[in-house]
C-alpha cells in the first residue's frame, strides 16, 4: 500500500485558510471532505447545531467541558425525533447536589432530558471534544462545547465525513463508555 505524503494535503490546508474570505474552510483529504472554522465568533456552534440537525441514527458525545445550550439543546431535539443520543462528560462536570453551592451542569441537563449521559473519571482529564454522527461524520478539534469557546476563545473544529473514520472514532467511544459510570437524573 503506498502512502501519501502529508505536505500536500497541509500545503492545500494553508492554501485555503490564507486565500478563503468564508468562515468555513471546504476541502477534501484524501478523498474525505472536510469543513475546518475557527473561533472566536467563526461559525462552530452553528455548525455543530447543523450536523446534530442532519442526524437520522446516532449522535455520540465526548465532551470536556460543555456549556453550550445550542448544542444541548439540539442534542435534545435530535432525541426527540428518536435518534440515539448518548455523551460521556469530563467529572469536572459531575456535581455534588448535597454540596453547597452545586451548580446545575449540562450533563445534568441531559441526564434529566432522558439522554444517556455518563462520567468518565478514569482519568485525570478526559479531555475528548468529538462528536460522531450517523456512522459517517466526525467532528473534533480543540473547541469546547461552551459559550466561551464560540465567543471568546481561539479555537477550531473540523468536520470529516469517512465512515471508516468515524467507526474508529465509535470504538474509542465505546472503550471509554465502558468505564464510564452513568450520571443519573437529579430535578
Amino acid at each position: 500500500m503506498h502512502k501519501r505524503s502529508t505536505i500536500p494535503v497541509f500545503i492545500l490546508i494553508l492554501i485555503s485558510v490564507f486565500f478563503s474570505s468564508s468562515s468555513a474552510y471546504n476541502l477534501t483529504l484524501n478523498n474525505t471532505p472536510a469543513q475546518v472554522y475557527f473561533s472566536p465568533k467563526g461559525g462552530c456552534t452553528n455548525a455543530i447545531v447543523k450536523e446534530i440537525d442532519n442526524a437520522t441514527l446516532e449522535v455520540l458525545v465526548q465532551a470536556y467541558s460543555f456549556t453550550s445550550a445550542p448544542i444541548a439543546k439540539a442534542l435534545v431535539n435530535a432525541k426527540k425525533r428518536a435518534v440515539n443520543v448518548e455523551v460521556i462528560a469530563d467529572k469536572s462536570q459531575k456535581k455534588d447536589p448535597k454540596k453547597k453551592g452545586a451548580s446545575y451542569t449540562s450533563a445534568t441537563f441531559l441526564a434529566n432530558m432522558g439522554i444517556p449521559t455518563y462520567i468518565d473519571s478514569a482519568h485525570a482529564i478526559a479531555h475528548n471534544k468529538i462528536i460522531i454522527i450517523d456512522k459517517q461524520v466526525v467532528i473534533t478539534g480543540s473547541f469546547n462545547f461552551s459559550k466561551a469557546a464560540e465567543e471568546s476563545n481561539a479555537e477550531n473544529i473540523i468536520i470529516l465525513k469517512n465512515p471508516e473514520l468515524a467507526s474508529i472514532y465509535i470504538d474509542n467511544f465505546l472503550k471509554h463508555k465502558a468505564h464510564s459510570e452513568k450520571l443519573a437524573p437529579r430535578y
